[in-house]
């Protein structure tokens, strides 16, 4: 077994082990803690999907904005847009195509200013600024679904592009401080039907194990991936082993026949 210790073979057992470690210590609780999450996202849906519409007050005070415990639910609010302060979320994709979505802020009743996602529109050509329609003037009332902010992972702020404001992330922040006026945490999506909406963003995700691959097969490959590199190692390490015990036995014979030979010689 002394070969193991040589320069490769060290090198191909860290490797191995490591690569099992990290599938089962890292990857497969990873893909498990993501199909929790997705259940537990559904399992809000669900139980917004089955609660009638609350006034926006009511689940959200003013000053406090959208927190995860009421991600969700549809709320009620009266308000009037304010077009002059509408933004542009850039990268979208819709059926296979680029789009922009679109964020227009809306001052309510009660004098509080909150951002309402209007829904999709697809790039023109070179997915370039389309003309995108005007949220109606005067007074609305909107039934939309909570949404925390999302976060741009590498903080860009706001950008001016083809004459419209635009971020990377619908994210109530960044479009207050690119368009300079205050917003409160959070973001309300319209459905279809309600004054001012686009294409509608659609209630993601699927239910749980609908799916070709959810996280939770997922993880078990990474499981079963951590088995197969352990099995292969074990495996290279037999073989190496047989091919040394039928070298030596080849030698172990080369000598035996020599000696044979000598003894033949000697007697003649």
């Amino acid at each position: 077994m002394r070969f193991l210790l040589r320069p490769g073979w060290v090198a191909l057992i860290v490797a191995v082990i490591g690569f099992a470690v990290a599938c089962y210590t890292l990857l497969a609780p990873w893909q498990f803690g993501r199909e929790a999450q997705r259940d537990a996202q559904q399992q809000a849906i669900d139980t917004a999907n089955a609660a009638p519409p609350v006034p926006l007050a009511e689940l959200s005070p003013a000053g406090t904005g959208v927190t995860p415990g009421i991600e969700w639910r549809k709320v009620q609010v009266s308000g009037t847009y304010l077009p002059a302060a509408e933004t542009l979320v850039r990268l979208r994709v819709v059926d296979g195509a680029p789009a922009f979505e679109v964020l227009t802020p809306l001052r309510t009743d009660d004098g509080r200013q909150v951002l309402v996602d209007r829904g999709y529109a697809a790039a023109g050509s070179g997915a370039s600024v389309p003309q995108i329609a005007a949220p109606p003037a005067g007074p609305v009332t909107l039934v939309a679904r909570l949404r925390v902010d999302e976060t741009d992972p590498q903080a860009r702020p706001g950008t001016v592009l083809d004459g419209k404001r635009q971020v990377w992330a619908a994210d109530s922040r960044t479009v207050a401080a690119a368009a300079g006026i205050e917003l409160e945490p959070g973001y309300l999506t319209l459905e279809a039907g309600q004054p001012g909406v686009l294409q509608p963003v659609p209630v993601v995700p699927t239910a749980a194990g609908s799916a070709p691959f959810t996280n939770f097969s997922y993880a078990l490959q990474w499981l079963t991936f951590g088995a197969i590199a352990i099995f292969a190692l074990v495996w290279f390490v037999r073989l190496e082993l047989l091919q040394r015990g039928g070298r030596k036995r080849t030698r172990s014979e080369l000598r035996a026949a020599l000696a044979g030979d000598d003894e033949v010689s000697e007697r003649r």
